[in-house]
C-alpha cells in the first residue's frame, strides 16, 4: 500500500523544485539524530525504524497528489511530471531499533540525491521522534516498576488514531505487557486486555450485582473496578463478597482503583483482602500515573500488582516531542567525492558534527557499556589499541580509555536500505521486546535513574574533532572577511 509523500511539509516542496529548475541535485549524505536526552533522563529506546522503512519503501504520489498540488498554482508541470515518477532509491543506514541510543549521535544516515532527501524529512523526523519518545517513556516507567507489569490504557488520550497506534507499539518495544487499543493488538500482534468501566456498575441496580454477572461472564478476567461509588465501603465490600464466590469454584479476581490515595488506598485494600483470604487477588491502579508516582509508591513497598497508565505514557507526559533533527552532513563535490558540511551556530548545542560518520559501542567484560565514540566513517577503529574521547563541544575536554580497560567494539550503524530496498531482517515486536530489555541491561542503574541520572559519555575521535574545528574556522575566517 503506497503512502502519500505529500506527508511533508510544504517549504520541502517549494525547494525541490528550485534545484529541479536550477537542474542541481548532487548526491548528498543526512543524518538524523537528536540533541537532548528525553524526560531529563540518561538515555533514548530508539523505535520506529520498522514503519519508516515500509514507509520509505512505498513513499508515492497518487494521481490525486498531484492534482492537488496542481491547484495551487506553485509547482510547473515539469516538476509535477518529476513528482508522479517518484520512489525513493536511496540507502539508509541506521542503529538497530530497540537500541539504547544518546543526544547527539548519528541514528540513521541516508545517503540519496538532495531532491530526495528533502522530500522524505518530515515524515522520517515525525515517525522517528514520536516512537522514540514513547518508548523511552515506557521504559522508565518499567524500571520505576522495578518489574510490575505495566498496561498501556492510552487510547483515548492519544493524539489521534495515528498517534494512539504508534503510542502502542512504541510501548510494547519499552516493556509494557498488553494494551487497550485492539487495533494495535490485531496489526502488532500486542495483547489486549481490558475489563470494566464505571460506566458498567452505574448500569446495574446495585455495585454487587454488576460486579457478580461481570463474574459469571468473565472468570478468568475477572477485574473488579471498586471506586465507582465508595472504594473502602461497599467497593471493596462487594469485591470480596463476589471474590469469595469465585475462589470457592476454583477462581480469582482482581480489584482496580481509579481514584483516591494511591499510598493510602492500595494497603487498606490489600489488609482486607489478605483477611479475607484472598490473598492471590490482584490489585491495579490507574490514574494519571506518571514514573515519578511509580517510583514513590514502589520505593514505600505499597502492594500494587499491576500499573494501567494511559495519558502520561502515550502523550509524553511533560515532554510532548523529541527534539530529533535531520541535517546535512556532506554533498558531492565536482569532482565526485563529498564534501563535508555543517551548521555552524552560537549555540553549542545547534552546531552540527560534519562529514560521513559512523558510531561506536566500547563495552567491558561482562558486555557493560562504557563509552559511544563517533569517528568518521573512513576510519579504522579496531580492538586492541588505546582510544581518546573527545567532548562534542569542550576544546579541553578529553579522556582516554585503555585497551584494558575495553574488551570489544560494536559499529552501531549498519545497512537497513540499500537503493530504496529493505535489506535487514524484519523484527516482531515481541523480539524488539526483548531486545530492548538486553540492551538497557548493558547499562549501569546510574544511566537509568528518574533523577539527576549519571552522563553517559558520547565523545568524538580526534579526526573528526579536528575537521570539525577546522571547518569552524574556515567559516569564521570567511565571515570576518565579509
Amino acid at each position: 500500500m503506497n503512502i502519500s509523500a505529500l506527508t511533508t511539509d510544504f517549504y520541502e516542496l517549494t525547494m525541490m523544485q528550485g534545484f529541479f529548475k536550477n537542474n542541481y541535485n548532487p548526491k548528498v549524505v543526512f543524518d538524523m539524530f537528536y540533541r537532548t536526552n528525553p524526560f531529563n533522563g540518561g538515555y533514548a529506546l530508539f523505535a520506529g525504524l520498522d514503519q519508516l522503512l515500509e514507509k520509505l519503501e512505498n513513499f508515492r504520489f497518487s494521481e490525486e497528489d498531484i492534482d492537488y498540488l496542481r491547484t495551487l498554482n506553485m509547482f510547473d508541470d515539469d516538476f509535477l511530471e518529476y513528482l508522479s515518477n517518484f520512489k525513493f532509491k536511496g540507502t539508509l543506514y541506521s542503529m538497530d531499533e530497540a537500541e539504547v541510543v544518546f543526544a547527539g549521535e548519528p541514528l540513521i544516515r541516508i545517503h540519496t540525491n538532495l531532491i530526495d532527501a528533502q522530500l522524505i524529512e518530515g515524515m522520517l523526523l515525525n515517525t522517528i521522534n514520536f516512537q522514540t519518545l514513547i518508548a523511552t517513556k515506557a521504559s522508565r516507567m518499567v524500571i520505576a516498576s522495578k518489574g510490575s507489569s505495566i498496561m498501556e490504557f492510552g487510547l483515548r488520550r492519544a493524539q489521534g488514531d495515528d498517534g494512539a497506534l504508534s503510542a502502542s507499539r512504541a510501548s510494547f518495544i519499552g516493556g509494557t505487557k498488553v494494551t487497550s487499543n485492539t487495533l494495535a493488538g490485531r496489526l502488532f500482534d500486542i495483547p489486549v486486555s481490558g475489563t470494566m468501566a464505571h460506566s458498567w456498575i452505574m448500569s446495574f441496580d446495585s455495585e454487587e450485582e454488576a460486579f457478580r454477572k461481570f463474574a459469571k461472564i468473565y472468570p478468568d478476567n475477572c477485574i473488579l473496578l471498586i471506586d465507582t461509588y465508595d472504594t473502602l465501603g461497599s467497593g471493596i465490600e462487594n469485591a470480596i463478597k463476589i471474590g469469595l464466590e469465585q475462589k470457592a469454584i476454583g477462581k480469582k479476581i482482581g480489584v482496580r482503583i481509579d481514584s483516591g490515595d494511591m499510598s493510602y488506598l492500595p494497603r487498606v485494600i490489600r489488609d482486607r483482602l489478605d483477611e479475607a483470604g484472598l490473598t492471590d487477588a490482584i490489585i491495579v491502579v490507574s490514574n494519571d500515573i506518571t514514573e515519578e508516582i511509580i517510583q514513590a509508591l514502589v520505593s514505600e513497598e505499597v502492594p500494587i500488582d499491576l500499573w494501567g497508565i494511559g495519558t502520561h505514557l502515550v502523550t509524553g507526559g511533560f515532554q510532548s516531542s523529541l527534539n530529533g533533527v535531520y541535517k546535512l552532513c556532506a554533498k558531492e563535490g565536482k569532482d565526485g567525492n563529498f564534501i563535508p558540511t555543517m551548521k555552524i551556530s552560537n549555540s553549542f548545542g545547534k552546531t552540527t558534527n560534519p562529514a560521513i560518520k559512523q558510531v561506536w559501542r566500547f563495552y567491558d567484560e561482562k558486555l557493560g557499556a562504557l563509552a559511544d565514540l563517533i569517528t568518521l566513517d573512513s576510519e579504522k577503529i579496531v580492538e586492541g589499541k588505546d582510544y581518546t574521547f573527545y567532548h562534542p563541544f569542550s576544546e579541553t575536554d578529553f579522556f582516554k580509555l585503555k585497551q584494558n580497560k575495553y574488551t570489544s567494539i560494536k559499529p552501531l550503524l549498519s545497512l537497513k536500505m540499500k537503493d530504496g530496498v529493505r535489506v535487514d531482517d524484519k523484527k516482531d515486536l515481541k523480539q524488539l521486546q526483548k531486545i530492548a530489555s538486553e540492551n538497557l541491561e548493558k547499562f549501569h542503574k546510574s544511566y537509568k535513574r528518574q533523577i539527576n541520572p549519571h552522563i553517559y559519555k558520547v565523545s568524538l575521535s580526534r579526526e573528526l574533532r579536528m575537521l570539525k574545528r577546522e571547518l569552524v574556522s574556515k567559516e569564521r575566517l570567511k565571515m570576518e572577511k565579509e
